[in-house]
C-alpha cells in the first residue's frame, strides 16, 4: 500500500487572520528554493521579491516581513504565492526559519521583526 504523506499546511502555523484575507499579499518569490508554507520571509530591497530570511544577508531580506501561506516551488525560477503580510498571529513552534537562526536569540528576533509589521507568533 502507498504511503501519502502530506506537507505543511496553514493550520500548522495560523492562528487568526483578519476576514476578507486582509492579511495576505500575493508577492513574487524569487527563484531559490522550494518553500513550504510557515516559512519566514524577507524582501530583497532592489527587487522587491520575497526569499527565506537569512540573517547574515545584507541585501534587506534579513528583516523578516513575511510567512508564507501556500507552497511555493521556486527552486528553478520566480513563482507567485500568498503570504500573510500584517494582522495575524501565528504558532511560533510551527513556522520555518531559516537554517542561518540558530539560536533562540535569533529566532526571538526574527519574531520581533515580524511583530513590527503586525504578525504576533505566540
Amino acid at each position: 500500500m502507498t504511503t501519502l504523506s502530506e506537507g505543511k499546511t496553514p493550520g500548522d502555523f495560523l492562528l487568526f487572520e483578519e476576514q476578507d484575507h486582509y492579511s495576505r499579499d500575493e508577492v513574487t518569490i524569487a527563484a531559490s528554493a522550494d518553500l513550504e508554507p510557515g516559512a519566514v520571509l524577507g524582501k530583497i530591497t532592489a527587487s522587491g521579491k520575497y526569499v527565506l530570511s537569512v540573517n547574515t544577508e545584507t541585501d534587506g531580506s534579513e528583516t523578516p516581513v513575511a510567512v508564507l501561506l501556500t507552497p511555493a516551488a521556486a527552486a528553478s525560477a520566480d513563482v507567485s504565492a500568498v503570504v500573510l503580510a500584517r494582522h495575524s498571529r501565528v504558532r511560533r513552534g510551527g513556522l520555518t526559519f531559516d537554517a542561518s537562526i540558530t539560536t533562540e536569540g535569533h529566532r526571538d528576533t526574527a519574531v520581533a521583526a515580524l511583530a513590527d509589521v503586525g504578525i504576533i507568533a505566540r
